[in-house]
């Protein structure tokens, strides 16, 4: 399902990129090689979080054969090896981020269609009327939140709203700090619904992370919104 949401995220990438009026290889290529440290981010944070897991099997930190990506750890990455590679590539940094836009969008609706068969990312058990018998990561079926779902259906109405609002986005990248906004505001309200350990506090590491994306995207957004 990853490698599903990585195919379709990038051609969903290269119709945006032709609509949009930048190069459309240079774009393809550009987000080619920004995957590397986004799964790289992404992989090393989820490692980071449950380190006691890893911390005596480090063979299992690269193992492709098992589920553990968080995109909060991609995306900073992503953003920082960007900023070179475009000015390499000539591209245009809002532009290209308002088009990555939808290869994210498109990814996370595959990518928690994947979690869902993992067990990964499941919800805490509930008697909620759409609740639904599913496995949690450690492989224990109760009735859960299927937050999976949920948070592929939000994934899904950011990506149609993107493409309502795109052309009356005011600047270039703004389009992205919208996105950034819609999802920041759903993880961090979805966190809440999500399994946890009986030692989490009252706020998880996903929702101290959403509150900053949040805000730092507010705040540029704000800073950059022509007068």
């Amino acid at each position: 399902m990853l490698y599903l949401g990585l195919l379709f995220g990038v051609l969903a990438g290269n119709v945006a990129a032709r609509m949009g009026g930048i190069d459309p290889l240079r774009t393809y290529f550009a987000t080619l090689i920004l995957m590397i440290p986004a799964l790289a981010g992404s992989r090393l944070l989820y490692v980071a979080l449950n380190w006691k897991v890893y911390r005596n099997i480090p063979n299992r930190i690269w193992n492709r054969g098992e589920g553990g990506l968080v995109m909060y750890g991609g995306l900073p990455l992503m953003l920082l090896c960007s900023v070179p590679l475009l000015h390499a590539l000539q591209l245009d940094f809002g532009k290209f981020w308002d088009v990555s836009s939808f290869t994210i969008c498109v990814g996370m609706i595959f990518a928690r269609a994947g979690c869902l068969l993992n067990g990964c990312c499941g919800g805490c058990p509930s008697s909620w009327c759409l609740s639904a018998y599913l496995p949690n990561s450690r492989g224990v079926w109760e009735r859960r939140i299927p937050t999976q779902v949920l948070e592929a259906m939000s994934a899904a109405v950011l990506l149609i709203s993107a493409v309502i609002v795109w052309h009356q986005a005011p600047f270039p990248g703004a389009l992205f700090l919208f996105v950034t906004l819609g999802y920041s505001s759903a993880r961090f309200v979805m966190e809440f619904a999500r399994d946890r350990e009986p030692e989490s506090g009252v706020f998880r590491i996903g929702q101290v992370v959403s509150a900053f994306a949040f805000a730092t995207s507010f705040v540029t957004l704000t800073l950059c919104w022509p007068r």
